[in-house]
């Protein structure tokens, strides 16, 4: 085991793994995370904390993480490569590490000129495929990337992203490859709509022995309304949404919308379930925990396993 974290071990006993997600509030209210917490409990194996996502201000990731792991909730500790250099890096590696978190999701970060301070000065000392690298360093050799001798490593389950809808299509597949060389253990992928693209994907990843030494967790997002559908396919750069996922939307009644989103979502994950090179799915609710139970049971993942 290289962390021994919850999820890990879900992974290496074969099981297919169910993940969410969670964004920290725009202030210092804890309430707000354990009510979003509350509907996640026994339904997913770990939870991801964003790190200013949307380049806006939140409360810390590693400060929503240990808040989540006291609600009973295995974390997984986003870093971005955007707001901190090196030594910041590492010294909240070590310090999340200290305080019980195993997990860690490694990520360039939204421009800064998307979110609330778009003047801010963005770091990217590193890039996000040379952040693995350093956590791989860090936890494998026990050295810092200076190449000084840490005092107790972190162990860590490393985490990366992965975008197979981006532009050009055939490079995808490679930029997944140097994120596992670089010492990725498992990759969550951007929200998948487009299945066609996701399964050649997959088969590429299949066909390079990828699948065979990280885990792949496909992302899902259920799409509340037409409008949400519309805006991901037109406004939002990277994401694929068919055409064909608007016409079956616009076909139900606007009143069941939601629902019909919710059925799209637990046929891909279905679909994932039997599909070579996939280790789980990642849920990304995106303001809609509540819903996580009515999923998680229709899409017939439950109950999770106890390793």
């Amino acid at each position: 085991m290289k962390s021994g974290s919850k999820f890990e071990r879900i992974l290496t006993a074969g099981h297919f793994a169910f993940t969410g997600e969670l964004g920290p509030p725009r202030g210092s209210n804890i309430q707000v995370i354990k009510e979003k917490a509350a509907p996640l409990k026994g339904m997913v194996d770990m939870v991801n904390i964003t790190d200013n996502q949307t380049a806006m201000v939140r409360m810390s990731s590693w400060a929503g993480a240990l808040i989540l792991a006291a609600e009973g909730l295995e974390p997984n500790y986003q870093m971005v490569c955007r707001d901190r250099n090196r030594l910041a890096m590492q010294s909240d590696i070590l310090g999340a590490y200290a305080l019980g978190l195993r997990n860690i999701l490694c990520l360039s970060g939204d421009h800064q000129k998307f979110g609330d301070h778009p003047n801010a000065k963005g770091v990217f000392d590193i890039d996000s495929i040379q952040l693995v690298g350093m956590v791989k360093k860090m936890r494998d050799e026990g050295k810092f990337l200076g190449g000084d001798e840490i005092d107790e490593p972190p162990k860590m389950f490393i985490g990366a992203a992965a975008n197979p809808f981006a532009q050009p299509f055939e490079w995808r597949i490679h930029r997944l490859a140097k994120k596992v060389a670089a010492g990725a253990d498992f990759i969550q992928t951007q929200c998948v709509y487009n299945m066609e693209r996701i399964r050649e994907w997959i088969r590429m990843a299949n066909d390079m022995g990828l699948t065979e030494k990280v885990y792949i967790l496909p992302g899902i997002t259920p799409l509340k309304t037409l409008g949400m559908a519309k805006y991901m396919k037109d406004k939002v750069p990277g994401m694929d949404v068919p055409d064909e996922t608007i016409k079956r939307l616009e076909g139900v009644d606007r009143k069941k919308v939601a629902d019909e989103g919710i059925k799209i979502a637990c046929e891909q994950i279905e679909e994932f379930k039997e599909m070579k090179g996939v280790a789980g799915v990642h849920l990304m609710a995106i303001g809609w925990e509540h819903k996580v139970p009515e999923i998680a049971e229709r899409a017939k993942v439950l109950p999770r396993p106890e390793v």
